[in-house]
């Protein structure tokens, strides 16, 4: 998507949000807004989201897929890391399971939630949504490894108490986690690049339609884009930072369960990517939609969980990884259904909704357990 050329660039909002929203960030550090105060940090929040959806499809036409979909998905984790240290700086006992809780929530958001939507509306044009199976089988597969490995097994390991892994198993997972990761994005962009391209539509005579393309932005531009993109992350993780005093004192006053953070954080976070997911099922490229919600899920786990491990050098508060009975239960459904919509490589309204209802439960029980 190319830069709008019809307005001077000083009166472009997609230039002018992240810095400004930047701008706002250091002084709500500053001045440490409350009350009433803290509506202006949410609505610079959800100007950022915005802008940098817009950088990323700039950045993603420029460079092309799958190169693209990674560009959004570890940019957005790598933050997401720095916001969940950050708190578990500043916490006790209860941040604990803040990194689980996050991480879990990203994976049923983006497997869940910004899988289902994708395939949902880009059923609705077409009545099928068409996708490269070997890819994003390969994605899913990988996802619920490192899902198992870190968050499933230390409820079951002996060797250290509540859920928590000892020192050598957390450096195993760290390692395996990190090694997984490497090699997907390997398989994804150099080896088996094909897999995870946009799958071609057939028409109704039998004849591959093939995609339309705009003319890519200059590389100036991607340049300008992919650092107000960062700017726009920066902003976006700071100011939900800043309004997360808030949304803990709204939670405690619900009487609703700390896990509710952590799902409200993910949802902060991946937000970006649910909206760029979204537009590119739109127009029918179904494959970027999923290309962004697997490699987001496993950016969440094999980014975050080797860089909390290397946290604990410094960090006084454990780290409670291990999901549980409900949680687990979750995962194992969301993992099967998972299969069973990747496998034939086309999916209905039916398959997108029936992942949505599985978020929906996920999130009613999160704040129902």
């Amino acid at each position: 998507m190319a830069a709008d050329t019809t307005r001077p660039a000083w009166r472009d909002p997609n230039l002018l949000v992240p810095p400004a929203a930047l701008v706002v960030l250091v002084v709500s550090l500053l001045l440490h807004v409350e009350g009433w105060l803290l509506v202006v940090p949410a609505l610079f929040l959800g100007a950022a989201v915005l802008s940098a959806v817009h950088h990323a499809e700039v950045v993603a036409h420029r460079v092309g897929e799958p190169y693209g979909s990674l560009v959004l998905a570890v940019a957005v984790t790598v933050i997401e890391v720095g916001l969940i240290v950050t708190l578990m700086l500043g916490g006790g006992d209860d941040t604990s399971v803040l990194a689980r809780d996050t991480v879990f929530a990203a994976v049923m958001i983006t497997v869940n939630g910004i899988m289902g939507l994708s395939l949902f509306l880009a059923s609705l044009r077409h009545h099928t949504a068409v996708f490269n199976a070997e890819g994003t089988g390969a994605a899913l597969a990988t996802v619920g490894t490192l899902a198992v490995l870190c968050l499933v097994l230390p409820s079951f390991t002996t060797s250290a108490p509540e859920a928590e892994y000892s020192g050598s198993q957390l450096g195993f997972a760290a390692i395996a986690a990190l090694v997984l990761y490497v090699l997907f994005v390997l398989t994804q962009t150099v080896r088996h690049r094909d897999f995870f391209l946009p799958a071609a539509r057939r028409s109704e005579e039998g004849e591959t339609k093939p995609e339309e393309h705009a003319d890519p932005p200059s590389v100036a531009t991607t340049w300008v884009s992919l650092g107000l993109l960062l700017t726009s992350l920066v902003a976006v993780v700071g100011l939900a930072k800043v309004e997360s005093p808030a949304i803990e004192g709204g939670v405690s006053d619900l009487g609703f369960p700390q896990a509710v953070v952590g799902v409200v954080i993910a949802l902060l976070v991946l937000l970006p990517e649910t909206i760029a997911a979204a537009k590119a099922a739109r127009r029918d490229r179904t494959q970027i939609s999923l290309n962004l919600a697997m490699g987001s899920a496993m950016a969440s786990i094999g980014l975050t969980i080797p860089t909390l491990a290397v946290a604990t050098i410094w960090l006084d508060t454990p780290l409670r990884l291990g999901l549980g009975s409900t949680q687990i239960v979750l995962l194992t459904i969301t993992l099967l259904v998972g299969v069973l919509t990747v496998v034939p490589g086309r999916a209905t309204r039916l398959t997108g909704t029936v992942h949505l209802v599985l978020l929906a439960a996920f999130l009613f029980l999160s704040v129902q357990p």
